[in-house]
């Protein structure tokens, strides 16, 4: 009885097909890339020595504690009560000594001079804060510069502030609400 040999299976070709299912599967994924938290740095100071002072009712003061416990100008405060009392805040209140100051600033976009804030958010943490809260505290923070950037877009223009085309219309909306958050460097602030 003769023996029978067993067919031969090609693997040459296994290795090509190998080869464009791995390049396929390169092509076609999508890496996820953490993009930051967005923030304009301010421009370079002339006189790194001067002591710049900013009135203490310009400054909204936020801190972070160890236990993620928030306080907001000395007062324990709820996150979900921070984007209200920021947007409160850095709303224009003329004449009333417990908000911030006031300025007028000619805004060429519009021609002609707009009442601004001269309010600044002050972030602090401690060093101990845990990334979730701090991210929530930054979330609500850009939340309240969104709404007034969305409000006073809608009051000028009719549109949000992110359905603007032009960037003539952004820069004016752009300046007459700044983005104005101060962050320091963490350190022990308390708690622990």
């Amino acid at each position: 009885m003769a023996r029978r040999s067993a067919p031969e299976v090609n693997a040459g070709s296994m290795a090509d097909i190998a080869f464009l299912l791995l390049i396929f599967f390169l092509v076609t994924t999508t890496m996820d890339v953490d993009t930051g938290i967005t923030r304009k740095l301010p421009p370079p100071v002339d006189k790194p020595d001067q002591n710049i002072k900013v009135k203490d009712r310009n400054v909204l003061k936020v801190l972070i504690n160890s236990h993620d416990m928030l306080m907001v100008d000395g007062k324990r405060m709820d996150i979900s009560n921070l984007k209200a009392k920021a947007i409160d805040f850095m709303s224009i209140h003329p004449d009333n000594p417990d908000y911030p100051e006031v300025e007028k600033k000619m805004i060429k976009q519009l021609g002609k001079d707009w009442v601004v804030s001269k309010g600044v958010i002050s972030l602090k943490n401690d060093r101990g804060t845990s990334y979730e809260m701090y991210i929530k505290v930054q979330d609500q923070l850009a939340a309240a510069f969104a709404d007034m950037r969305d409000q006073t877009s809608r009051e000028l223009y009719g549109l949000n502030y992110n359905q603007l085309v032009s960037q003539q219309k952004v820069d004016a909306v752009n300046k007459i609400i700044p983005i104005r958050i101060s962050e320091a460097e963490p350190e022990n602030i308390g708690g622990k």
